[in-house]
């Protein structure tokens, strides 16, 4: 399974990607995207075995995927994701990450993630999507927007960064939104 867009590619973690997702998650040293993707959550360092143990589900329902690699041409950049807020009210909340910076501002990350928001509601019967980041993350906020989700909440002072304070941001979609703004 692939699905291709003009500038990016998303596809299922497969064994010869492994390693390029681990060294941008855990070896690579100074990993720019661990500022800005959820950098008030303390990250839990793995082992290679406990890594590659922890990629084997990687399914939403037994043939949706909740995560898929993000590539440009063959080259590993990034991921998108997604997990359960609530299955009772078909509600995910949804994310991504370009690890290599250089393909940082220039429309990949909106490609992608508008690809797997896509994905998402053509492959299962989900209600809404959703996204949570923090007001200092602006190129997020823009991307989330740029693919139709809406600000939702902002809880004033909630996440510290760097020892300052900012908002935490949630931002989602509804399939009927999605539905009439993508002509589907």
């Amino acid at each position: 399974m692939q699905i291709n867009g003009f500038k990016v590619e998303l596809r299922p973690l497969e064994e010869k990607w492994l390693k390029d997702l681990y060294y941008w998650k855990y070896e690579e040293k100074h990993q720019e995207a661990d500022k800005w993707n959820g950098p008030y959550i303390p990250k839990e360092h793995l082992n290679w075995d406990d890594f590659c143990q922890q990629q084997q589900n990687q399914f939403l329902y037994y043939d949706v995927y909740s995560q898929l690699i993000i590539t440009v041409k063959d080259r590993f950049i990034g991921t998108v994701g997604c997990y359960w807020v609530d299955q009772n009210t078909d509600w995910l909340e949804t994310g991504i990450v370009i690890y290599d910076p250089a393909y940082w501002n220039g429309g990949y990350g909106t490609e992608a993630y508008k690809l797997w928001i896509d994905y998402l509601f053509n492959q299962t019967n989900l209600h809404r999507l959703g996204m949570s980041t923090w007001s200092g993350n602006q190129r997020m906020m823009k991307v989330a927007d740029r693919v139709g989700m809406k600000e939702e909440a902002r809880i004033r002072q909630a996440r510290q960064v760097g020892g300052e304070y900012y908002d935490a941001i949630k931002m989602g979609i509804l399939r009927s939104e999605w539905d009439k703004n993508n002509n589907i």
